[in-house]
C-alpha cells in the first residue's frame, strides 16, 4: 500500500474522532490559556475583566457613555477570537466554577442586570453523561426479604434502594447532616447549600430524579418529597426575602447565575408547543431545575399537598420592578414546560384528569421529623423492581454504542498509526 494512500485511509477513519478531541478542547479555561499567550489578546481580556469585576459587585452598575462603549468594544473583541462559543463542562467536573467565571468575564456586558440572560453556559452533550448508578438494576438485584414497609409510598422506596449503595448513602447522609439543626443552633445554609450541589451532581439523575419527582398520591409521601432537601435550612427562613434581592444574589454568584441561564434556556416555556416546551426537551429542562438546588434560587414544593414549586420569596415592596419580580417567582411557579416535563417523569401525563386532582389532597397538620432519615423502612415491589423503564434502558444502549464506537475508533487510529511508522522507517 502506498504512502498518499495510507494517509488518506488514515485521515477518514479518524477524521470524526479528531473533530471531536477539537470540540472537547473548546472550553473556556482552553481559550483563556491561549488567549493569555497572545499579548493583543490578553491586553483587551483584561479590559474586559475590569469591566466584568464592577458589574460583579452590583449587577446593575451603570457604567459612564465612554468606558460602556470600551467595554462592549473588547467584548466584541474577545467573543470573535479564541473565545467564540467556549462552553464550560457540566458540574459533575471538576474546576466548573474557574470554567464559568471566564465564561460570564467574556459574557459581561449583554447580561448585565437582566433577569433573561443570554443563554446556557454549559455544552449541550448527551454523551457528556455517565451512568454512575442504575436505579432498577441495583433494585432488583436487593433480596426481597431486605425490602419492607409501605409500598404505596415511593418516596420512601427511593430512600431504600438509596440507602443500599454507598456512594448515594454516603453524599445523601452528608447533605442531611449539613442541612440539620445541631445542638439548637440553626444550620449553615452555605454549606448545607454546597453539600446539595455534590449529591445532585454526583449521584446519578435515575436516583435523584426520583427523589424530586417521586408520584404521591398522600400526604406521608407528599411530606418526604417536599422534605427530600430539608427546606427548613435549604429552602425557606423566617421571612421570605424579596424576589429582586434573590436574583441580585445569584447574578453575583458564578454557579447560580450559570444555572439560572441554563434553567431558563432548557424550561423555555411555549404555549404553541404539545409539550409545552420551547426546546422539546423534558429530561433537560428537569436536568437545569436540579441544578438550581443547592444555590440561593433553591427552588422546592410549595407544601406537602401540592406538586405544585416555587421559590421562597414574596414580591411586596417592588416599586417600579415589579413586573421583573413577578417574572421572577412565575418562572417556577407558573412554567408550562417545567410542569409538564415533573408530571411527565411523575407518571402523570398517564393519568386522567380526575386522578390529577385527587393528587392535590387535603393537607393535615404538619407531621413531626425532618422527613429525611435514611432508615430502611420501605417495601420495593419485586415485579416492578425489575422493570427498566424505556427511557433509562434506551439512554444506557445509547452510551454502550458510544462506548463501542469510541473503543473502535481508538483501536483502528493505533493500529494505522503504528501501519504508518513502520512504512516510514522501512528503507
Amino acid at each position: 500500500m502506498g504512502l498518499p494512500l495510507l494517509l488518506g485511509l488514515l485521515f477518514s477513519q479518524t477524521g470524526g474522532l479528531l473533530a471531536h478531541s477539537i470540540e472537547q478542547l473548546n472550553s473556556c479555561i482552553t481559550a483563556e490559556n491561549l488567549c493569555l499567550a497572545d499579548p493583543v489578546c490578553n491586553a483587551t481580556y483584561r479590559i474586559l475583566g475590569t469591566c466584568s469585576h464592577s458589574y460583579a459587585k452590583n449587577s446593575f452598575f451603570t457604567l459612564d457613555h465612554g468606558a460602556w462603549n470600551k467595554c462592549l468594544q473588547a467584548e466584541t473583541v474577545i467573543r470573535n477570537s479564541h473565545f467564540q462559543e467556549c462552553k464550560c463542562q457540566r458540574r459533575t467536573q471538576k474546576q466548573e466554577e474557574h470554567c464559568l467565571r471566564i465564561y460570564w468575564t467574556v459574557h459581561s456586558t449583554v447580561s448585565k442586570g437582566d433577569f433573561n440572560l443570554e443563554m446556557s453556559p454549559y455544552k449541550n452533550v448527551v454523551s457528556e453523561e455517565s451512568l454512575k448508578m442504575d436505579y432498577n438494576k441495583l433494585a432488583s438485584q436487593v433480596p426481597e426479604s431486605h425490602l419492607v414497609g409501605d409500598t404505596t409510598n415511593p418516596c420512601l422506596q427511593v430512600a431504600q434502594v438509596c440507602s443500599l449503595n454507598r456512594r448515594c448513602r454516603r453524599l445523601r447522609s452528608t447533605y442531611v447532616s449539613n442541612c440539620s439543626p445541631k445542638d439548637g443552633h440553626a444550620c449553615n445554609q452555605r454549606k448545607c447549600h454546597r453539600e446539595l450541589r455534590h449529591f445532585f451532581g454526583k449521584v446519578d439523575m435515575d436516583f435523584t430524579k426520583r427523589f424530586l419527582f417521586c408520584s404521591c398520591q398522600d400526604e406521608f409521601c407528599g411530606e418526604r418529597r417536599r422534605k427530600t432537601i430539608v427546606p427548613d435550612c435549604s429552602f425557606q427562613g423566617s421571612t421570605q426575602p424579596n424576589c429582586l434581592v434573590l436574583l441580585d444574589t445569584c447574578l453575583k454568584d458564578y454557579i447560580c447565575k450559570s444555572r439560572l441561564a441554563d434553567f431558563q434556556e432548557q424550561c423555555k416555556p411555549s404555549s404553541s408547543s404539545p409539550d409545552g416546551c420551547f426546546q422539546h426537551k423534558h429530561a433537560a429542562c428537569l436536568e437545569a431545575y436540579m441544578g438550581m438546588i443547592g444555590t440561593p434560587m433553591t427552588p422546592n414544593y410549595i407544601r406537602n399537598s401540592t406538586a405544585d414549586v416555587t421559590l421562597w420569596c414574596s414580591c411586596e415592596n417592588s416599586g417600579n420592578h415589579k413586573d421583573v419580580c413577578d417574572e421572577i417567582r412565575s418562572s417556577f411557579s407558573n412554567n408550562r414546560c417545567l410542569r409538564n416535563a415533573m408530571q411527565s417523569q411523575m407518571g402523570l401525563n398517564q393519568l386522567n384528569r380526575k386522578n390529577q386532582e385527587e393528587l392535590h389532597f387535603i393537607p393535615s397538620p404538619d407531621i413531626q421529623g425532618d422527613g429525611t432519615s435514611t432508615v430502611l423502612t420501605a417495601n420495593l415491589h419485586w415485579e416492578s423492581a425489575k422493570k427498566i423503564p424505556q427511557e433509562v434502558d434506551i439512554q444506557n444502549e445509547q452510551l454502550r454504542s458510544h462506548s463501542a464506537y469510541s473503543g473502535g475508533q481508538l483501536s483502528l487510529l493505533t493500529l494505522t498509526l503504528m501501519l504508518l511508522l513502520l512504512l516510514l522507517g522501512s528503507p
